[in-house]
Order: C-alpha cells, then sequence, then structure tokens
C-alpha cells in the first residue's frame, strides 16, 4: 500500500505540473496520514532563499499596482480555470497528504475554485465613498489603494483553501503573495504553485516575475516573513499560541496581520428543535475531517428536555460512524494527521474523565498499521464546561452539557477564550433572534439549525476574541489587503478651513 501511495503521489504531482527535483531528494520528509510512511522529500528553502523571495515580491508589486483590477481579476479568472481542468487529481492530492475523505478533498479544492469566481467579480467592485464637505467647493472622497506583499501562513488542515481565500482578493488588490504552507503539507502546495505559474503564463506579460511565490520550511521560514517590514500584510492560520506570537512581532514593526486561530465552537439545542435535522448536523459537525476543522464542533449545549432524546441517539452514532482509510473505503472518518495529534487527543480524554466525564469512544482503530493514527470519534457527557471542555483539542471530542434556560446556555457558550463559529437548533423565533442578537453568540460566525462548520465563501470568515480577529474569504474582508486613503479636493479659488478655523495672513 505504501508504495502504491507514493508513486500516486509522485505522478500526481508530474501531472500538475510539479518538477519531480521540487519533491525528491530533498530535506523534509513529507508522510501520509492514510499509512503514516514517507510518499517524498522535499526541498526546504534556506533563510536567503526566503530574504530573497520576498525581495522579488516587493519588486513585483511595484508593477503590479500599476495593473487596472479588472485586468487583475483576469488573471485570477484564468486560475480558477486550471483548478477546474484540474480538480479531480489536486483533490486526490489533499486526500493522500491530509487524510481526508475524497468528498472532502474535492470539496476543498471547489471551495478554491469558489473564491476565484467571487474575485474576479470583486476585481469591478473595489469601491470607495463619496463624503459630504462642511466646505463649500470642496468633495471629501475614501479609495483603496494596494496594500504591498502579503504573506500567507497555512495549516495543515486546509492546505490549499485558505491560501486561496487570501490570494485570489489580495492578487485582484493589486498584491503579490508570498506563501508559507504548513511542513506537513506541502505537496498540495506545490501543486498549486504550479497551476498559478501555469495562469500567469497565459495572462501574459501583465504579470511581474514573482507574483505568487512559495517558500516550504518551518518556523524558521515564518519568523522570517512575519519580521520582515517588506510584507506589509501577514495573514496567518494557526493555533493561538501561533497567532499570539505572530501578531504581537507584526505589530512591532506597525505591520497588519489577519488572524485565524482557535475555535471551541459550540452548539444550543433547545426544546423546539427538529431532531432528526439536528443529529445529521451535530454529527458532521463534530466528525467531518475527523475533528480537523478550526470550526469543528467541540460542545453541545442541550436543554435538559430534549436531552435523553437527543444524547443516546448521538452515543449510538458515534458507536457505529464508519472510521478508515479515505483512498479504498467509504468510511466517513479519516486518519488524524500524526501521532502527536493522537496523543492530545488521549490526553484531553483522560483528563475529561478526571474532571467526571462519562467518554463514548475515542480509542484507537487499527486500519493501517502502527504508522497511522486513526481513532474513533469521542462523545463525552460531562457534568459542567470544566477542564478540557474550555481548551481547543483538534480532534474528533464532542463534549455534552445539559441547560434549563437558554440565558445560561449563551453564557456556556460565550464562558470560553476562542469565538470563532457557533450554532443554535430550534424552530422558536424568539430564541433564535436572541442567540442572534447583541446579547447572544459572541462568535464571528452565528448559524441556525446547522452545524459551526462549513462556511461559504461569500461571507467574510473568522471570529473574534482569541480566535484574533481577523476575517478572510467573503464580504468586505478584501479591505484588509488594501490601505485607506481619505482625500479632500478643493475645486474652488478660495480656502475655506474645517471647523470655522481662519488663518489670515493678509
Amino acid at each position: 500500500m505504501t508504495n502504491l501511495i507514493a508513486s500516486e503521489v509522485h505522478d500526481l504531482l508530474v501531472r500538475l505540473g510539479v518538477p519531480a527535483a521540487r519533491f525528491t531528494g530533498g530535506t523534509l520528509a513529507v508522510r501520509s496520514p492514510v499509512t503514516g510512511e514517507e510518499i517524498a522529500r522535499v526541498v526546504e528553502s534556506t533563510p536567503e532563499d526566503a530574504r530573497r523571495t520576498i525581495g522579488a515580491a516587493a519588486e513585483a508589486f511595484t508593477a503590479w499596482r500599476r495593473v487596472p483590477a479588472p485586468r487583475r481579476g483576469e488573471l485570477v479568472r484564468l486560475l480558477g480555470e486550471e483548478l477546474r481542468a484540474s480538480k479531480e487529481p489536486l483533490g486526490r492530492l489533499v486526500t493522500l497528504e491530509v487524510g481526508k475523505v475524497v468528498s472532502e478533498g474535492l470539496g476543498e479544492v471547489q471551495e478554491m475554485i469558489d473564491i476565484c469566481d467571487f474575485a474576479v467579480g470583486l476585481s469591478r467592485q473595489l469601491y470607495g465613498l463619496t463624503i459630504q464637505s462642511e466646505r463649500p467647493d470642496h468633495r471629501l472622497t475614501e479609495q483603496w489603494h494596494p496594500a504591498g506583499v502579503v504573506g500567507v501562513i497555512s495549516a495543515f488542515n486546509f492546505p490549499v483553501a485558505v491560501w486561496s481565500w487570501n490570494a485570489a482578493l489580495a492578487f485582484v488588490c493589486g498584491d503579490p503573495v508570498v506563501w508559507k504552507p504548513s511542513e506537513k503539507t506541502p505537496l498540495t502546495a506545490l501543486a498549486v504553485q504550479a497551476l498559478f505559474d501555469r495562469a500567469v503564463a497565459r495572462f501574459g506579460d501583465d504579470a511581474p516575475a514573482n507574483l505568487g511565490t512559495l517558500l516550504i520550511g518551518g518556523r524558521e521560514i515564518g519568523e522570517l516573513l512575519v519580521d520582515d517590514a517588506r510584507v506589509p500584510v501577514v495573514s496567518a492560520t494557526g493555533s493561538t499560541r501561533m497567532g499570539r506570537i505572530v501578531g504581537e512581532r507584526v505589530a512591532r514593526r506597525f505591520g497588519k496581520s489577519i488572524l485565524e486561530l482557535g475555535g471551541n465552537n459550540a452548539s444550543i439545542v433547545t426544546p423546539s428543535a427538529d431532531l432528526e435535522l439536528t443529529l445529521r448536523a451535530v454529527a458532521f459537525g463534530a466528525m467531518g475531517t475527523a475533528g480537523q476543522r478550526c470550526t469543528t464542533l467541540r460542545r453541545l449545549i442541550v436543554h435538559e428536555d430534549v436531552y435523553d432524546a437527543l444524547v443516546p441517539r448521538l452515543a449510538q452514532v458515534y458507536q457505529r460512524i464508519s472510521v478508515g482509510s479515505p483512498i479504498d473505503s467509504d468510511a466517513l472518518v479519516g486518519p488524524l494527521i500524526d501521532g502527536a495529534s493522537f496523543e492530545a487527543m488521549q490526553a484531553s480524554l483522560s483528563d475529561a474523565k478526571a474532571h467526571g466525564g462519562i467518554v463514548h469512544g475515542g480509542e484507537r482503530v487499527d486500519v493501517n498499521g502502527d504508522g497511522s493514527f486513526y481513532a474513533r470519534p469521542a462523545l463525552v457527557e460531562m457534568p459542567g464546561q470544566v477542564g478540557p471542555v474550555r481548551e481547543e483539542t483538534f480532534a474528533p471530542i464532542l463534549y455534552v452539557l445539559k441547560y434549563r434556560a437558554l440565558d445560561e446556555a449563551i453564557a456556556l457558550q460565550n464562558d470560553v477564550p476562542q469565538g470563532l463559529s457557533s450554532s443554535i437548533f430550534g424552530n422558536d423565533l424568539r430564541e433564535i433572534e436572541q442567540f442572534l442578537s447583541g446579547a447572544g453568540s459572541d462568535c464571528g460566525i452565528a448559524n441556525v439549525n446547522m452545524g459551526p462548520s462549513g462556511a461559504e465563501i461569500g461571507g467574510a470568515f473568522g471570529g473574534e476574541k482569541e480566535t484574533g480577529g481577523g476575517r478572510e474569504s467573503g464580504s468586505d474582508a478584501w479591505r484588509a489587503y488594501m490601505r485607506r486613503q481619505t482625500n479632500a479636493i478643493n475645486y474652488g479659488r478660495t480656502l475655506p478651513l474645517a471647523q470655522g478655523v481662519t488663518f489670515d495672513i493678509g
């Protein structure tokens, strides 16, 4: 099996346009979580490579910012075409490198295609404002200009989609992009870079060299990107611990950071909820991607009147859910990314038991031997929001809590450091509106009658508190990749001053 996976990965990379020299004979060993064994050796970037790449991107900015935005949108349209043509092989590569089930691997590429479509339209809608002036014969306007080089640091769980959220917008906004993917998933990044290079070749000479570049490596390479003043915008996805470091260091040089960090997402199940719909939504929200989404459902807060009707049925789903290889079975739950993730899961379950939790599932499942780490998702009934319930464990663990009044449920949901995504299940309009109000969910995403995961690209994605406060993808997230400029234009022959100030020099 292992040799077959490595062979298929190599064939896919070549088919997608990646030179074999990039993924053979290098120093970075890449392992597939499907089997846990090595599938490639990637050539890493040196610190000098990183500095040179950033400098080249800064040079590209001086040319790209002068290209009209609708023309820049044409490049993103061509990128979308390349992604459409390569959806199957790229989606398969995501499955092999990350361990996602097939539909999720393909879905991630579809998300890239969707954001390209969004960005193409956006290239003709980078709107400013006209503002009424208090001075006669004056006009105030607000416009937006390209910000400069955008550094993108992405995580393993969405190895290509998060790059596209940032890059598609950055390119139409007039910014070059330097990408440092997770060192756990460099192969999909190499493939996407090859597809982007193909789009640039079709686009023509308006695209400067080094408009979109790739740095492969670990923490040292990421730090160079974070600390370089030639990179005014840094978008980083990862842990809260990482985000604290990135945010502080970027702020120290007065740069701008877009942080997408931890999520400890909750769903509230009210007495009026459709329990059949709730059961399906909770199952996907908590177990999809083997619990390795930042929007994974991690806390289920259930009203005492429906607890016994829902939770035992949910426990049965956990017992029978299919866990297995994403490439030779139709299992719904694939592997964890590596052994460290499995150990973190077991540590959290032990901690939950120590705090009085009743654990259903969570044991290791032998699928492809000792090198891979498959686990049965765990449902944990907790007496309160204590211990590991307040933390994010990047694994399929769902903590279940009981409540009596909606105010109590909302308080439980909000009483964690993270604030990414949330949802409520119910058909009582008053309860739903209370949940969506300013006194309700404190998260950046609040859904109704669905789980907290599965965000569409049309809305801005991101959260509050220790989630970082950044926004990516749709809505007006494009503004993070540009700089605002206010203009006052005097078209008269006198010089009236604002606020009634006079300054007469005779």
